[in-house]
């Protein structure tokens, strides 16, 4: 089911325009889910999903054992195909290893003393070697589960043991980095010294080289079979985890940050072979990290999450995978010769399929995956952590898996047109079901599933309207005999249309800025000459609200300043508005007295949230501002819907105050003036004189104090002189009168 957008648009377009209407809005809005992340905050079961957004099935993951420990660090098999998985706890009194015989039931094969099994080994004989921790003792089982101590390299820690094809048991080991080669009979020596605290991880690969993986410089090294080495790689991270061969390629994982002194690898040293007493062990090429150096737990101390490294035939290495929080401890490779790895702390199984591509395979219960075993037909054998399980992943994928989807929330009540899958189905099926609510959880109360009829052009979802949905994908492979490339469906993205419930917008608040101050449009010329001396030419203001307790959006642009020119006589109205539905919102401001009931439009059809007015006008007194918004632009006539909000009153003041009971004495040289101002609807805002038309001087009120509508001054000025008195009122309305001679 291939996507086709015009017309999955098109039937959504269909479909509103004929559906019966609620006050919706008329913006349909898209729920689309196409990327890794959508589906990743969904619950996946039996699904894969590809870092590029592509879901489908996963492989089959069948739970072979549940043991009785709380971590297993190892599995091996031997010739007659029965698993050997071993682990233990930090605090358990014995380690323990499991048998699972082929078509047998699981058994505890063995009981070691010490706390964890971390490496295993089988030899040509199917005798079973284990290395135990703390003391690091290595054990050879017979085929009665009867341990014989083997070998003792006296180390603190075996981390992998693996033969070679004469018989040799390799064992490394930390705290001295140190490997060890011993002889069937047990007789052992140190065979190189990686100058390293540790040797984390250890495989041989197809010409009977060691590749080793070691910590803290995080080198990957490869030693021949008489102790030469070279430094393949060394790692951006601090401890190499897991190492693997496929094909002549070398992949290895690295974990956790490096500390500032460690700047470069150490030197590599060859051993020189001194005669060691008994010593033995089993192959494991993949390992918990050493940190902390409490056995069995980690995570809390590693950061910096884990690498994964391809080195090519020719030696060339590039870093192909990456992850901030999850960490590898097993690498393998499917039957095509992917890598797959597995990590914590998630519990998560990935398949690499390119250096740009990956796939999240499983999302195990278990929160560690820490170790891999290849099986025949293409099977791979998974140990776990937290809890010690063993699985078995693959070849097959699975016959049905589901995808629930994380809860939409539409933000209010709304309605669900059609849902359209972008998918390959090959020659699988995929059903769509959903499901809704008005509680954000879905098992309180929500709609039973309801299924989606699909098609080319989408299906209509039958859930009733509400302000929750989610949606339940389920994939079904075709026959069981069919490759998973032939039987697997693929989907890429899942839409959902829906319709919110049309809400009506909110007028939050009204602020009527300082008089004198409009709003001045683009290339308009302000008008001056009656500007007071003083007075700013432009005027900045915060946005709505932020001068008072409110925080609210503003008018004027993402900061929500407003910058206001002066122009005697003009008010500006400002508000702040918003829509539920983010609809655009129309605007009408409209003015009364405040004791008329009659309101005058003084603008309509408005897209600013500011309007200034010549308030010159208007008779003076008190007036209200009236603001209606409108979410019309957005909707039908039918379904817009608007809300109002009134202003607090204010003053509309343009006649200058008075001065009255003027006394003037001429006493000689000097002169008394006396005189009251008065003003019908403002405070006196100052008074200034001038003496023969000089500069203009403030002068104080009798009382000092400028506080009242009516004001008493006085003045001494010389008798052969003319003084100018100048008063202005708080909307800045002026009177002059001259006296003298």
């Amino acid at each position: 089911m291939r996507n086709q957008t015009g017309l999955f648009r098109a039937a959504l377009l269909v479909l509103f325009a004929v559906a019966p209407r609620l006050s919706f809005a008329v913006d349909t809005h898209i729920w689309e889910q196409s990327d890794e992340s959508d589906f990743n905050r969904g619950a996946p079961k039996h699904i894969s999903i590809r870092s590029d957004g592509h879901i489908t099935l996963a492989p089959a993951f069948k739970e072979l054992d549940s043991t009785s420990v709380p971590y297993l660090w190892a599995v091996a098999a031997d010739s007659k195909g029965a698993l050997y998985y071993a682990g233990g706890a930090p605090t358990a009194a014995t380690a323990k290893i499991f048998k699972l015989p082929p078509n047998g039931k699981p058994q505890v094969f063995a009981e070691l003393t010490g706390l964890e099994v971390h490496s295993l080994a089988v030899d040509s004989q199917d005798r079973i070697y284990a290395a135990v921790l703390p003391d690091s003792k290595i054990y050879r089982i017979d085929n009665s589960g009867k341990p014989t101590l083997f070998f003792d390299p006296k180390c603190k820690y075996v981390w992998a043991m693996l033969f070679d094809r004469s018989g040799n048991l390799y064992v490394a080991t930390g705290d001295s980095g140190l490997i060890y080669r011993v002889s069937p009979d047990g007789h052992g020596a140190e065979f190189f010294n990686t100058g390293e605290t540790h040797a984390r991880s250890m495989i041989l690969d197809s010409k009977g080289n060691l590749i080793v993986g070691t910590e803290p410089s995080g080198l990957i090294l490869r030693i021949s079979p008489n102790g030469q080495s070279f430094v393949l790689y060394q790692a951006a991270k601090r401890e190499v985890t897991a190492v693997a061969e496929h094909d002549g390629v070398i992949y290895a994982s690295a974990v956790g940050s490096k500390p500032a002194a460690v700047s470069g690898p150490p030197p590599v040293l060859p051993a020189t072979p001194p005669s060691i007493t008994p010593s033995g062990a089993p192959h494991s090429g993949t390992n918990p990290p050493t940190l902390p150096p409490a056995v069995g737990s980690f995570s809390a101390s590693v950061t910096g999450g884990s690498d994964l490294y391809r080195i090519e035939k020719d030696g060339f290495a590039e870093r192909i995978w990456n992850s901030s929080s999850d960490l590898i401890y097993a690498i393998a490779f499917d039957a095509s010769g992917k890598p797959i790895i597995g990590t914590g702390n998630k519990g998560v199984v990935y398949r690499i399929d390119s250096p740009q591509l990956s796939t999240e395979l499983l999302n195990t219960p278990p929160t560690q995956v820490t170790a891999f075993l290849p099986g025949p037909h293409g099977v791979i054998y998974a140990a776990t952590g937290n809890v010690g399980n063993l699985y078995s992943i693959g070849p097959a994928i699975e016959m049905s898996g589901t995808l629930e989807s994380e809860v939409l929330d539409a933000n209010d009540f709304a309605r669900w047109g059609k849902a359209h899958l972008t998918a390959n189905l090959r020659s699988g099926a995929a059903t769509l079901e959903t499901r809704s609510g008005n509680l954000n959880n879905p098992e309180n109360s929500w709609s039973p599933w309801s299924k989606v009829p699909l098609s080319p052009l989408g299906g209509q979802i039958a859930s009733p309207p509400a302000r929750f949905l989610q949606y339940r994908l389920t994939l079904a492979c075709g026959a069981k005999d069919e490759s998973p490339e032939v039987s697997a469906p693929e989907v890429s993205a899942v839409d959902i249309a829906y319709l919110p419930r049309n809400i009506a917008p909110r007028v939050n608040q009204i602020e009527i800025a300082p008089f004198n101050y409009r709003q001045a449009p683009s290339a308009f010329s302000l008008e001056r000459s009656a500007m007071p001396s003083g007075a700013p030419t432009t005027l900045s203001l915060p946005a709505v609200g932020q001068h008072k307790a409110a925080s609210v959006l503003a008018p004027e642009s993402p900061s929500g300043a407003s910058t206001l020119q002066y122009s005697k006589g003009y008010i500006t109205v400002r508000w702040n508005a918003n829509d539920p539905n983010t609809d655009p919102l129309l605007y009408k401001v409209e003015l009364r007295r405040q004791n008329d009931s009659f309101w005058r439009v003084l603008k309509d059809k408005l897209f600013d949230r500011y309007y200034s007015f010549d308030s010159a006008a208007f008779p003076d007194g008190k007036y209200v501002v009236r603001v209606t918004a409108s979410d019309s632009p957005g909707n039908t006539p039918a379904d817009a819907l608007a809300s109002t909000l009134e202003s607090d009153p204010f003053t509309i003041d343009n006649t200058p105050p008075e001065i009255t009971g003027v006394h003037l004495d001429a006493m000689g040289a000097v002169s008394h003036i006396h005189f009251t101002t008065k003003d019908a609807l403002s405070w006196i805002d100052k008074a200034e004189y001038s003496i023969n038309g000089g500069d203009w001087t403030l002068l104080d009120p009798v009382n000092k104090v400028t506080d009242s509508q009516t004001l008493e001054y006085s003045l001494d000025f010389p008798t052969s002189q003319i003084v100018a008195i100048r008063v202005f009122d708080e909307n800045d309305n002026v009177v002059v009168k001259q006296f003298g001679r």
